[in-house]
């Protein structure tokens, strides 16, 4: 029987490229949904109240508060499943080294 080719290993300095590229994309990706229901809610108040609409606080007081706790919470779940992946991966080779 032969042997399945082994996927090749992930090096250490990789596992800081991947959670800054995924935090990033996340907080790129939760600023913009952030930031386009934060439009739609000022204009639809805007409309309500028969003013017109600022769109700054779209920006300054919902979407950039949004996408900064979003970055936070993505940066902190990043490194725990790259944590839990490094020693799983560890541990699954030392169980093939053995056998």
């Amino acid at each position: 029987m032969a042997r399945p080719a082994s996927s090749p290993r992930s090096s250490w300095y990789g596992i800081p490229v991947r959670i800054l590229l995924v935090t990033f994309i996340g907080t790129l990706l939760c600023f913009a949904v952030s930031l386009l229901l934060g439009i739609i809610g000022t204009v639809v108040v805007s409309r309500m109240r028969g003013l017109h609409p600022d769109m700054t606080v779209a920006y300054r007081q919902f979407a950039l508060p949004v996408a900064l706790v979003a970055g936070a919470v993505i940066f902190m779940l990043t490194i725990i499943m790259e944590i839990r992946h490094r020693r799983q991966t560890k541990a699954l080779s030392a169980i093939e080294r053995m056998s």
